[in-house]
């Protein structure tokens, strides 16, 4: 859970998060990788520390979602790790819905999806909604995935390891999705909800960003070694 100025929700999330393991017999923890928020999200994260599975990763300050999700991934313990918003954008509820469909297919990754049936995006103007969708089909080509730029999904830890990413950007799942060796991805609906405390880290430059990934994926999809066929599934809504 990479954070920066999350103060807001993020000690409800994590009892929330914390509840849904508990219920549904998983052995969870929280990392929450937090880039020296100035609002104090860092010190509420420690003080969560001391009473959930929560492992806390400081940073010395605003480094990037995509090397945050890493550092993440490499503090954990768990044969499956993933990602989520701080924000509730991500209702945690459906995570044992990603590892169910994972454990399901036998896949190596399982995204949370806005755009295949089932899913839905509340509370986005237009425009937003506009971009997210654009920003998908320019990566249709590179992989059967839906919402390839999702934030929330899950993927086990020994295909994440070793891989170097070259975004250091929002859209992490694409990164992963393009440069990690997996041979079946899946994909399950949920309802995103747009944040309610907070502000949005979408910026124009994080646009741009987003541009120039694409053109280096394509290099590696289309240029780079040839690679088996990902197999894909799809869950449907609970």
């Amino acid at each position: 859970m990479p954070t920066y100025n999350e103060r807001g929700r993020i000690a409800e999330l994590v009892e929330a998060l914390c509840g849904v393991f508990r219920a549904s017999g998983l052995r969870g923890e929280v990392v929450i990788v937090d880039d020296n928020s100035p609002d104090g999200t860092g010190s509420i994260a420690d003080e969560l520390a001391t009473r959930y599975p929560v492992v806390v990763v400081h940073r010395a300050g605003k480094l990037g979602l995509g090397s945050a999700v890493m550092e993440g991934f490499a503090a954990a313990r768990a044969p499956v790790v993933g990602v989520m918003d701080a924000d509730f954008s991500h209702p945690p509820a459906v995570v044992p819905r990603l590892l169910e469909q994972m454990r399901r297919g036998d896949a190596d990754a399982v995204v949370g999806s806005r755009y295949i049936p089932g899913g839905a995006v509340k509370n986005w103007p237009l425009g937003r909604q506009l971009m997210s969708r654009l920003a998908c089909v320019l990566a249709w080509p590179l992989t059967p995935v839906r919402d390839a730029t999702s934030g929330f999904f899950l993927i086990r830890r020994d295909i994440v390891a070793g891989v170097q990413i070259a975004a250091g950007g929002f859209k992490i799942c694409l990164e992963l999705l393009i440069r990690s060796p997996l041979r079946s991805v899946g994909e399950v609906p949920y309802e995103f909800v747009d944040r309610t405390t907070g502000e949005s880290k979408m910026s124009t430059r994080e646009a741009m960003g987003y541009l120039t990934q694409l053109r280096q994926l394509y290099a590696v999809k289309f240029l780079g070694p040839s690679k088996p066929r990902l197999r894909y599934h799809r869950g449907g809504p609970a």
